[in-house]
């Protein structure tokens, strides 16, 4: 599945879909505009050019988001150097919005509650799941 920016200009490719999408509600997640799919850092190809941004607002950030620099669209995210130190490189997500619905049908859209997350243990969630494309 290779999704693309609104300009086409920053691509990511994966080559399996997602066991799921998160649509978190946290500040980052809320004003990015991006729907998660989690894959291993190794299982993106992305071609084009993107800009980094880290929050500003939390000590040690650990995603960093990346975006097309002409039309602003959030491509995916990677670990920060912090967040790798501690974890290891074991996570990267893609925002999963700029695929159609239709490619997603039949995976399930979570509701996580990141802006009460603590940053310890599991998420809560805000609402019930719903399945893409039904």
């Amino acid at each position: 599945m290779k999704l693309a920016c609104l300009c086409g200009g920053a691509t990511v490719e994966i080559a399996r879909a997602p066991e799921f999408v998160f649509e978190c509600n946290c500040t980052l997640c809320r004003k990015s505009g991006a729907r998660w799919g989690f894959f291993a850092p190794e299982e993106l190809a992305v071609t084009g050019e993107t800009r980094r941004y880290s929050r500003q607002d939390k000590a040690e950030p650990s995603a960093e988001l990346h975006f097309c620099p002409t039309c602003g669209a959030t491509t995916h995210f990677r670990l920060t150097a912090s967040a790798v130190a501690r974890f290891g490189d074991v996570r990267a997500g893609v925002n999963m919005a700029l695929a159609d619905e239709a490619d997603l049908a039949g995976i399930e859209l979570r509701y996580p509650d990141g802006a009460n997350w603590t940053g310890e243990g599991e998420f809560a969630f805000v609402r019930p799941p719903r399945v893409l494309g039904s």
